[in-house]
């Protein structure tokens, strides 16, 4: 390594935040640029630590100790390039993902992990800035074609290698904006859509054809789909939300948080939400139920658009502020962990659960909630907790089961897995010849780095399947052919 005592030598740098009285009146990123001395300092934290856990606690199998080596030593072009080797968005990872990495760092037995996430963002937007990402097209064609259906990062991920591979590929997106839930449900805050614009720009330069506003299985059929490509992946997501079965569901007032999200996103984007069907936490009780990143997300939007109150009820017990003796290292260890969203403000419980709904001329306007506790191995009320809370928006963020079955899915006659995914083998492919799936949709719901890796496999899987063999097997898993 550049510097072999970095780690003992230099304290751990956080990305700078924007403050909160300012970020939260606008949909800009809240984390602020780190000077290069910063990051060259943060590089050579990392450690010569024999066996580099992060490798394998990234799904990605990110080469993370070779570029933090390169950014020590000031080399932002080998930076790029040993980034870029295993991961093909990491302007999206350096933003979103909750980095396990870091969880899995050999640094974090004892001390504060090396910043990895915060490099990585820096090494990938840097690279933008510089000219060092560019397009690159295949040399020739195969005279294959491949529709991805989806243009989340799966669906990206897939589309680019299969792409570099030689193959036709065509992305067909249900929405009229290309990205999926990177464009339609991750708040600007967090990640500006210029940034997905830019890579599918440089995605279109390489040859990749998108199509948006195409609902598959209804707008074109699974056999239409059959006779026009050589093969195809679902990568449409788990879109089906899970729902709050509690009296007084039906009030108006209560939506799913993606619906809430989806509109926010639209009006940063430009569009125009038509008043009837506008959702707005401004000057609202706003309840969001669920604790994790999509209600954290719901969270931050209401801080924006201006709600009285926020109150955030999770239904499992409160973490522990250190990570809990189960999940020890080089595990993704479970403790308590706060977004920017929570540290602007907001009420947040935990071991909560919603009753029922109350409402007054079908208006929600409190929730029935209690106290519930983990007894015999399941969540149980406890005796007299029952408490109400003021609601005039409620917004449910308890995750999703599975993807939608109708249509697509009941058309290609696509096993199904007993959690209501699609089933694969080892290849990605499901039991129809020919249909492969990756990411949420196969998997279940999931982090980022997961989908790119699903969609990567899945690409060298397709390849195989049209070629017999795959080039991009040439770098570390489902490498980047060059």
């Amino acid at each position: 390594m550049g510097k072999v005592t970095g780690f003992i030598d230099y304290p751990r740098q956080n990305a700078r935040k924007r403050p909160v009285d300012s970020r939260v009146k606008d949909y800009r990123e809240f984390e602020l640029p780190v000077l290069q001395d910063e990051l060259k300092v943060q590089g050579a934290r990392c450690m010569d630590c024999g066996i580099p856990f992060c490798n394998t606690g990234c799904p990605l199998g990110n080469l993370i100790p070779d570029w933090n080596d390169h950014v020590y030593h000031g080399d932002w072009s080998a930076a790029s390039e040993s980034l870029h080797s295993t991961n093909n968005f990491p302007e999206f990872t350096g933003r979103v993902c909750p980095a396990p990495c870091e969880a899995s760092c050999v640094l974090n037995i004892n001390s504060d992990a090396v910043s990895i996430k915060l490099i990585e963002r820096s090494i990938a937007d840097r690279a933008f800035e510089e000219g060092l990402v560019t397009a690159e097209p295949p040399a020739e064609r195969t005279g294959k074609k491949v529709a991805v259906i989806g243009s989340g990062p799966a669906g990206l991920a897939a589309a680019q290698q299969l792409n570099r591979a030689g193959h036709s590929v065509v992305v067909l997106e249900r929405d009229d904006r290309i990205g999926g839930l990177l464009t339609y449900g991750i708040p600007d805050f967090k990640l500006e859509k210029s940034v997905v614009q830019r890579r599918v720009e440089l995605m279109k330069e390489e040859g990749i054809e998108f199509r948006t506003s195409v609902d598959v299985g209804v707008d074109i059929t699974a056999d239409e789909l059959k006779q026009q490509f050589d093969a195809i992946c679902l990568c449409g997501g788990s879109r089906v939300p899970r729902d709050l079965p509690v009296d007084g569901r039906g009030l108006d007032g209560i939506h799913f948080a993606m619906e809430f999200l989806e509109q926010q996103n639209r009006r940063v984007a430009g569009d125009t939400v038509p008043d009837d069907v506008a959702i707005l936490a401004t000057g609202k009780n706003v309840v969001v139920i669920g604790g994790g990143d999509t209600g954290s997300d719901c969270i931050g939007t209401s801080h924006r658009q201006g709600a009285a109150s926020v109150t955030n009820f999770e239904i499992m017990p409160r973490p522990p502020n250190d990570p809990a003796p189960h999940t020890p290292w080089p595990l993704w260890p479970l403790m308590l962990r706060s977004s920017s969203s929570h540290e602007e403000g907001g009420r947040r419980e935990f071991a909560v659960s919603t009753k029922s709904a109350i409402g007054e001329d079908g208006k929600v306007k409190r929730l029935l909630c209690c106290k519930v506790e983990i007894r015999d191995g399941k969540i149980a009320e406890v005796p007299d907790s029952e408490f109400y809370v003021e609601a005039d928006l409620v917004l449910l963020a308890m995750g999703f089961v599975h993807p939608k079955k109708e249509g697509l899915l009941e058309q290609l006659g696509v096993n199904i897995t007993e959690r209501g995914n699609v089933a694969i083998d080892a290849q990605f492919m499901t039991s129809v010849p020919g249909v492969f799936a990756a990411g949420d949709m196969q998997r279940g719901q999931s982090l980022v780095v997961w989908a790119i890796t699903d969609g990567r496999k899945a690409a060298m899987g397709i390849d195989k399947y049209l070629m017999g063999s795959s080039e991009l097997e040439t770098s570390r898993d489902a490498g980047v052919v060059r």
